[in-house]
């Protein structure tokens, strides 16, 4: 008999120690998967509703096929999973910062691994995906690569951070340098833990047309109440 929790992986990364579990729901019997950063909670397989809307809903702002995405964050892979539902999809980048995550899901420790390093359109990249915005871009093979979509689920908001480094990205500079990677057209999506935020959606409307801040709405069974997440949608112009 498996215990009912049990720690799978805890490796030290720049930004502190990661590890990730496995725990049994008392009620429902299923396996549940958590990610933490030190001691706190990073993601829940219990909560992936926004992270496969914030795919889902940047992809359905584009027409057309043979569609190149870039996805920061990898996590548990809901958000890359979501992106590789769409058939258009024709290649995924997923940049994560932290190599113990990737390995996750190479070796499979996570459900959702084994479909992502399955699915030939998929490709890991061990990188700080907002150094590499900042860059020439988020593949290395191709440097200045532009995607239909940048999809990006790394932060908790603009205004929460996960790590320094990242606050320059959501800036007015750092967000102009961020259609350079995107084809005239192309989507940039957030996810985001927090409400919409009236003073990030006035720097993507200054940089940005069609802009938009989705709530998306989830149960959240630990509290016994409905949950809210962000998905902040903004598309290049032409």
């Amino acid at each position: 008999m498996r215990a009912r929790l049990e720690e799978l992986d805890f490796q030290p990364t720049p930004i502190g120690e990661v590890s990730l579990r496995r725990r049994q729901d008392p009620v429902s019997g299923v396996d549940v998967f958590e990610v933490k950063l030190g001691e706190e909670y990073l993601m829940s397989s219990l909560f992936t509703v926004a992270e496969e809307e914030l795919s889902r809903l940047a992809l359905a702002r584009l027409s057309g096929e043979h569609l190149d995405v870039a996805v920061g964050g990898l996590g548990l892979g809901h958000t890359a999973a979501a992106a590789l539902e769409d058939p258009r999809v024709r290649e995924l980048l997923v940049v994560d910062a932290l190599a113990p995550v990737i390995d996750w899901h190479r070796r499979g420790l996570v459900p959702v691994g084994p479909t992502l390093t399955a699915d030939p359109r998929c490709r890991f990249v061990h990188g700080d995906f907002f150094a590499l915005s900042d860059g020439a871009g988020f593949d290395p093979e191709q440097p200045d690569r532009t995607f239909d979509a940048v999809v990006v689920d790394i932060d908790h908001s603009p205004a929460h951070l996960l790590a320094d480094g990242s606050a320059g990205f959501y800036s007015p500079a750092g967000t102009r340098t961020l259609t350079r990677h995107l084809r005239p057209g192309g989507v940039y999506a957030l996810w985001s833990n927090d409400p919409p935020d009236a003073a990030y959606l006035a720097v993507l409307t200054a940089v940005f047309d069609d802009v938009a801040a989705e709530v998306v709405s989830f149960p959240n069974p630990l509290q016994d109440r409905e949950a809210t997440n962000t998905v902040y949608l903004a598309t290049r112009r032409g």
